[in-house]
């Protein structure tokens, strides 16, 4: 049943493709108890469709929307791919299947600040330009294709000498966080040994990429293979 209420949404943004050039003037709105403070497009759709729960870091988080306006429209045709009409029949399904709730739906940017920054978890959207005082702004991070960064310096780790000698390797993955400038700003562990992680982690924040308009985020292997 969730499915099929998915594809008006997947529908409608060809609708919506005019829309996209205004989300300059949309920024994402945080309660301070969000610990992370960048989110992908990816989880921004996932969070307002209700499929996550949560972001990356752990964080809980609970969608709140703008009933209407500039701002709505916009943030709907760029990360959620939707109509309004067809966003409330989505949540509708799902309060009718006892798979989802009904998120608030709020008059203004003033209102959804103040609600955002009183209610923990909260997550919101509104107007690039209004005050966004008492909550977080998210950086929203490029990932897929239009992501990929060029890669300018690259440190490698030392394999440690205790592994290598009892023959002990494997693959280490993270996800990096790269700067508009092209440093690395934050390196999150997705798997792998935690003492080659170290060894890794340590190399990866010294590689250094092209720059880029905004921040990007990006996932990367390191292999560590023992010598025979």
């Amino acid at each position: 049943m969730k499915n099929r209420t998915l594809l008006p949404l997947v529908a409608a943004a060809v609708m919506f493709g005019s829309v996209h050039a205004l989300a300059g003037d949309v920024k994402i709105v945080a309660n301070a108890s969000v610990r992370a403070d960048s989110i992908s497009a990816a989880e921004i759709r996932g969070v307002f469709l209700e499929d996550k729960r949560s972001l990356r870091d752990g964080s809980h988080v609970e969608p709140v929307l703008a009933k209407s306006g500039a701002a709505h429209e916009a943030f709907l045709g760029q990360y959620v791919g939707t109509s309004d009409d067809a966003l409330r029949t989505h949540y509708r399904t799902l309060v009718f299947t006892g798979t989802g709730a009904m998120p608030k739906f709020l008059d203004s940017d003033a209102e959804i600040v103040n609600y955002v920054a009183k209610t923990k978890g909260a997550i919101g959207y509104v107007s690039s330009d209004f005050p966004a005082e008492g909550v977080k702004v998210l950086t929203i991070l490029q990932t897929g294709a239009n992501a990929e960064r060029k890669l300018l310096t690259r440190v490698e780790p030392e394999y440690p000498e205790t592994l290598q000698r009892l023959q002990i390797g494997g693959t280490v993955r993270l996800m990096i966080t790269i700067s508009p400038k092209g440093s690395v700003d934050g390196v999150q562990l997705l798997g792998g040994n935690p003492i080659l992680a170290e060894s890794a982690i340590k190399a990866v924040k010294q590689w250094v990429y092209a720059p880029s308009s905004s921040r990007t985020i990006s996932e990367v292997s390191i292999p560590f293979v023992p010598k025979k």
